[in-house]
């Protein structure tokens, strides 16, 4: 993406909206009509307890925010792999 600012290093580019990572994976489970299980397993050392991206400077520097839900994202994902793999009609 070009911009006159100049940037130098990451830019986080994510949904800012703070979930769990079981609540993700109860999403997909129940997005795909899946009848899988949730596996609950220690978690790591260096895990971080907090994922949500500050998208602040892709705000600022960008204009970029996210225009759709994380379910509405992951609902065009699971669609876009069906049709890859067809499951479903496009």
């Amino acid at each position: 993406m070009k911009t006159d600012v100049d940037v130098t290093g990451p830019i986080n580019i994510g949904n800012p909206g703070e979930f769990t990572m079981l609540e993700l994976a109860e999403t997909i489970v129940r997005l795909t009509n899946s009848s899988s299980t949730i596996e609950h397993l220690p978690l790591p050392q260096d895990d971080p307890q907090q994922r949500r991206p500050d998208i602040t400077l892709a705000r600022n520097t960008l204009g970029w925010e996210p225009t759709i839900s994380l379910e509405e994202g992951l609902g065009r994902t699971i669609a876009y792999f069906d049709r890859q793999l067809g499951l479903q009609q496009a």
